[in-house]
């Protein structure tokens, strides 16, 4: 009879090892997947001996593939307009030259490839060799454990950058419901969310455009008549590069879409310039409408205010240029601001959500709600995609945007720019009813971005 129970209880755990080890690729996995659903082939390269396939099966893309060597990845997987995912799965801990590794590496990549890492936390090293050393982790004892410094030094020298990093497991033990709640919650918690066994590391390559991609520029305006033809004055010169302006009229009182007209009429030598009447309401669905018409390979917005300069979007135009990022976002926050720029309560708001936003997403922004935005045309068609799954909770358009960029692994960079204040017509915010408004997108968008992992 004692016999039977200590074979019970042995069979017990060895099947309960097996159903954890599942769990904990399934959470990876969709932390993963956040990304990889929205791309076009995620690649898993040179798994390790060990490696079950079950980290790579529990991911979600429209195509998978594995590689035994990087010399393997194909040249199409260097295609502009598409989107590849690469996944290295725990190689880093049994290498000997990481830095060569990423080198040889970057030489495959296009600037909109993305590198998964799944690294295991150094501060469990000892857990990690003991359970190897027990027989109860199958895979070889880790060579290597790679700190937070460590892995800044590695990617700067093989021209990466480091996009998030997240933890995703934290329980060495599975109970349904409750691992899933504290898995979420915990990633979260300064400090404590470093104590995850696992880290996973997504590094974007810093490659530089060899050309100058085309601009289409989204300028939505509401009763805006007399800021109309000095957005057109004042939008510089962009050397070699085909411009578009497309002006998206919404609902106005005064005869701005009159103004608009005058300029379609009258372009600038240097400038095309469209024009469309938004069929719904608010300045989200007006940019919607300047996307969808837009022909540029890069897109971006200007306020018809005018209150961010038009002069600085050759800044933004350089920032995307130079591969220091695939989602380029206007700050108002850094420099002091003309008088009656924004008031003292609309900056105390913007700068709270900028660090909720930041601290949710992890994503290194001083201000969410800068109207200026600049990334690729197809990567807006992601982000439609990115919509429908998450819901259509942003009536503004600047949360959904970062929400978009944070989970597609965009890699955002900030310009500051000099907030000015309106020299024509009156502010369309409501300082009191804004936000309300953003403090429920900050809180829908928190649970859909955190909750939508744990599938």
């Amino acid at each position: 009879m004692e016999e039977n129970l200590q074979k019970n209880i042995k069979k017990w755990a060895v099947e309960y090892r097996s159903h954890w080890k599942k769990y904990v690729y399934k959470l990876i996995g969709a932390e993963i997947s956040t990304t990889t659903e929205f791309s076009d082939e995620c690649v898993q390269i040179a798994p390790e001996k060990h490696d079950t396939g079950l980290l790579f099966e529990a991911i979600t893309c429209q195509s998978k593939s594995l590689v035994n060597d990087i010399s393997e990845i194909e040249e199409h997987r260097q295609e502009k307009k598409k989107r590849y995912t690469f996944l290295i799965n725990g190689n880093f801990n049994y290498l000997s030259d990481i830095q060569a590794q990423l080198q040889k590496l970057h030489k495959n990549l296009s600037r909109h490839s993305r590198l998964f890492l799944v690294i295991y936390n150094p501060f469990f090293g000892f857990f990690y060799n003991l359970a190897s050393w027990l027989g109860i982790r199958k895979a070889p004892k880790p060579n290597v454990y790679i700190t937070e410094k460590d892995l800044n030094t590695f990617t700067k020298l093989a021209k990466y950058e480091i996009v998030r990093t997240r933890p995703t497991v934290f329980l060495p033990f599975y109970i349904p419901l409750i691992s899933d709640f504290l898995n979420s919650f915990l990633s979260i918690i300064p400090l404590i969310r470093k104590l995850s066994l696992v880290w996973l590391v997504v590094l974007r390559p810093i490659i530089p455009e060899e050309d100058t991609p085309s601009l289409s520029i989204i300028i939505p305006a509401r009763n805006e008549s007399g800021n109309i033809e000095d957005a057109i004055k004042r939008i510089p010169e962009f050397p070699n590069t085909d411009i578009e302006i497309i002006f998206v009229e919404g609902n106005s009182t005064d005869d701005t879409w009159e103004r608009i007209q005058e300029q379609v009429k009258n372009p600038r030598e240097s400038f095309a310039i469209k024009a469309f009447k938004q069929p719904g309401k608010g300045k989200n669905d007006a940019v919607r409408v300047g996307f969808d018409n837009a022909t540029g390979e890069l897109v971006t917005i200007l306020d018809a205010d005018l209150t961010t300069p038009p002069e600085m979007l050759p800044r933004f135009y350089n920032a995307y240029n130079q591969g220091l990022g695939d989602f380029i976002n206007g700050s108002r926050l850094v420099y002091p601001m003309e008088n009656e720029a924004m008031r003292s309560l609309n900056r105390l708001g913007n700068i709270f959500f900028s660090k909720v936003l930041s601290w949710v997403l992890g994503l290194p922004i001083s201000d969410s709600l800068c109207g200026t935005k600049f990334y690729p045309l197809h990567d807006y068609k992601r982000f439609i995609l990115w919509r429908n799954k998450f819901g259509d909770f942003d009536p503004f358009g600047d949360f959904e945007m970062l929400f978009a960029a944070s989970e597609l692994a965009l890699g955002v960079i900030d310009i500051p720019v000099q907030y000015r204040a309106r020299t024509y017509g009156e502010t369309n915010i409501s300082r009191f009813h804004n936000g309300i408004e953003l403090s429920r997108m900050t809180t829908i968008g928190f649970f859909r971005v955190l909750m939508g992992k744990r599938r």
